[in-house]
């Protein structure tokens, strides 16, 4: 048994790689999750080089040591996570004046780091993996302590160079640049599969920051449940024409790390959310946070528990333990037998960007049987896999006959699917983006991304619950004052839902970790709220530096074509230009850090995306940066939909422009449909 040892501080945490003298050995911690074993087909010469790659780390003196350590980590865990290196300290977001830091920029981002990894946030946090199964702040133990002692040394004549969770190290720049600069999983286009992505893991050469997690700006669940909140929300008015969702059930699965929001927007839209999970672990985790009403193992209880809850119009959520196919399959099963329709809304959050790797758990398998299985005979999972989608699917089409309105959540479930031979293609289109089932961002989302609105968010780095209760006021106002104004009806309808979101938001609490809110905002909504921060935090009224961020799933940073630019039309949905623009934009603007990503949500070499993260400490400097950078991160998505067409989109930026001067957008003049046929007709 590991013997216990004593805590370290920051400044220790920040003194660099524990190697003077070497850091004792030190195993895994049997009471958290792990991430499943990694798979890959590493040849004995690539096993070498592996091993290498992650001793150029450690002076030649440790070598001896840490070789067969390291070996061993490779062969049992299929990568090399340096478990030695887990550095004894109570991980989380400390208050930004405890780190032993030269700049406030750098204590933000290290503030940021450690939110991502502690253990009441992170999915897997031991393998430095925050949410979606592999979406990973570092690829190992080194990288972090070494970011940690860099950032400590940064100045502000400094930036330091992320190369896919490796630290290149610092280089002179002008203070007015980002002080960090990431990219992950950045690889030349034709080795953007999925064995590449295994291969090059193991090797230690790149990692999968899906969005928030590479970024170091994941605020836990709470990121994703208002988004989740507004989509149900607004599925209720599109599919069922409802303004109260009140008897009405939603049916979905996963209460993972962004698909735990699920139960709790279920409860804040006033339905009965119904919601499967394979993992004890993260079933009582989400319940034991209070995110999770309520749970069950039994098929029986469980539809005897719908049913009372639909007659009593009770909101709730109802955890159910086990597979979600069961769950389709027993609620087919009951409208046969009683023609008793028991859902009306459905969705899937299972982490199928990564279905082959423990992303989907098969029916046919426990949660303990599926990762033996990934272990042992990945090929065979896979198998299962794919019975599993096909089981699945034809379950949710009976049910969709019935009347059930489903949606594909932008995890790549629908596009799985399709590859496992399921039945989700739409009748009459060979179109590759169209689908039986809609994605979110086709039927909801997207009309609200084209108006300008997405997941803004903040963090209070002095760690004080006070500070972002006044910081919920201040946004709330801000929101209000805007609200006021003669609005268009559908840019009046976001900013009440979201004034009400932000009024109610204390009572629900939802921060896990950092003291963090996030509310979806537009273009304008944003710049004033983040000049208001920067005010308060000017005068004393918030007592620390404020960091905006955002999902990365918005309307300007993600190109990816099965979500958030599913709803872009000419053609162009799968090009990334829009979100490489704005990785740039925003670093050239104004932002403190800025990202860029390969993958997330829907998984590897399937969507690019980027974001930004930027301090507030009350400057003049930062009112700047912070009215630049904002107005930019928004428009630029809102131009580049209006260029293809979408009227919400070109509204919004003819505003933009009647309201800066300096914004002059190239704008779309529609063809006539009936010309176009003539004149290809004549050719």
């Amino acid at each position: 048994m590991e013997a216990s040892r004593s805590k370290i501080t920051l400044k220790e945490l920040c003194g660099g790689l524990p190697v003077s003298p070497l850091s004792p050995p030190r195993t895994r911690d049997p009471s958290i999750a792990h991430a499943p074993v990694r798979t890959h087909s590493l040849t004995p010469k690539q096993k070498e080089l592996a091993l290498s790659n992650a001793l150029r780390y450690f002076p030649d003196r440790c070598h001896s040591i840490l070789g067969p350590e390291f070996a061993e980590e490779l062969r049992v865990f299929g990568h090399i996570y340096m478990y030695r290196f887990l550095p004894d300290i109570d991980m989380r977001a400390y208050p930004i004046h405890e780190y032993p830091a030269r700049t406030s920029k750098a204590a933000a981002v290290m503030h940021m780091i450690m939110n991502n990894l502690d253990p009441r946030v992170a999915q897997y946090p031991q393998e430095l993996v925050t949410y979606g199964g592999n979406g990973s702040v570092f690829s190992n133990w080194a990288q972090f302590w070494l970011v940690m002692h860099y950032l400590s040394i940064m100045t502000e004549e400094q930036t330091l160079v992320m190369y896919s969770g490796h630290p290149m190290g610092l280089f002179p720049a002008d203070p007015r640049s980002p002080r960090v600069i990431v990219t992950n999983g950045m690889v030349i286009p034709n080795y953007s599969t999925k064995a590449n992505y295994d291969e090059m893991f193991a090797l230690g050469a790149t990692i999968y920051g899906q969005m928030t997690a590479g970024s170091y700006c994941y605020i836990g669940p709470q990121g994703i449940v208002h988004g989740t909140t507004l989509t149900v929300l607004n599925a209720g008015r599109k599919y069922l024409g409802l303004e109260s969702l009140a008897g009405r059930v939603l049916v979905t699965s996963g209460l993972g790390g962004m698909s735990g929001a699920q139960a709790k927007a279920a409860v804040i839209c006033g339905c009965i959310g119904v919601v499967a999970e394979m993992s004890e672990e993260a079933l009582m985790k989400r319940h034991a946070q209070g995110w999770l009403q309520e749970y069950t193992d039994n098929l029986d209880v469980l539809i005897k528990r719908i049913r009372e809850t639909r007659a009593k119009k009770e909101a709730t959520s109802i955890g159910y333990l086990g597979n979600v196919v069961d769950v389709w399959e027993r609620l087919v099963a009951e409208y046969e037998a009683t023609g008793e329709l028991l859902v009306e809304l459905g969705s899937d959050q299972t982490s199928c960007h990564n279905p082959f790797g423990g992303g989907y758990c098969p029916v046919q398998l426990s949660f303990q049987e599926a990762e033996e299985m990934l272990a042992k005979d990945p090929y065979r999972l896979k198998t299962l896999v794919q019975e599993s989608l096909r089981r699945q699917i034809a379950a949710i089409n009976k049910l969709a006959d019935a009347g059930l309105f489903f949606w594909d959540y932008g995890n790549a479930f629908l596009l799985e699917a399709r590859r496992a031979g399921a039945d989700v293609s739409k009748p009459g289109t060979e179109d590759p983006l169209t689908f039986r089932y809609p994605s979110y961002v086709q039927d909801i989302m997207g009309d609200i991304f084209s108006l300008g609105f997405g997941p803004f968010r903040w963090v209070c780095t002095s760690g004080d619950p006070a500070d972002l209760q006044t910081s919920d006021d201040i946004a709330y106002n801000v929101l209000a004052t805007i609200c006021s104004e003669d609005l268009p009806k559908n840019v009046q309808q976001q900013y009440a839902d979201n004034m009400r979101w932000i009024k109610e938001a204390g009572k629900h609490k939802m921060v896990v970790g950092s003291q963090a809110r996030i509310l979806y905002s537009d273009q304008r909504g944003r710049v004033k709220i983040a000049q208001a921060f920067n005010d308060a935090v000017r005068v004393g009224k918030i007592k620390a530096p404020v960091v905006l961020s955002r999902d990365h799933h918005d309307v300007s940073g993600t190109d990816s074509p099965f979500r958030e630019t599913s709803n872009v039309y000419d053609g162009s949905a799968f090009t990334a230009d829009m979100a490489v623009q704005n990785f740039v934009g925003d670093a050239f603007r104004g932002a403190t850090w800025v990202a860029l990503h390969n993958g997330g949500g829907v998984g590897w070499g399937e969507a690019m995306n980027g974001g930004f993260g930027l301090v507030l400490d009350g400057s003049e400097d930062s009112h700047y940066r912070a009215t630049l950078m904002l107005n930019w991160d928004v428009s630029n998505g809102v131009a580049r939909r209006a260029w293809s067409g979408n009227e919400n989109a070109q509204a919004t930026i003819v505003r933009s422009m009647a309201e800066d001067p300096r914004l002059k957008i190239t704008l779309a003049n529609s063809a006539d449909p009936a010309l176009v046929a003539r004149s290809l007709d004549n050719v």
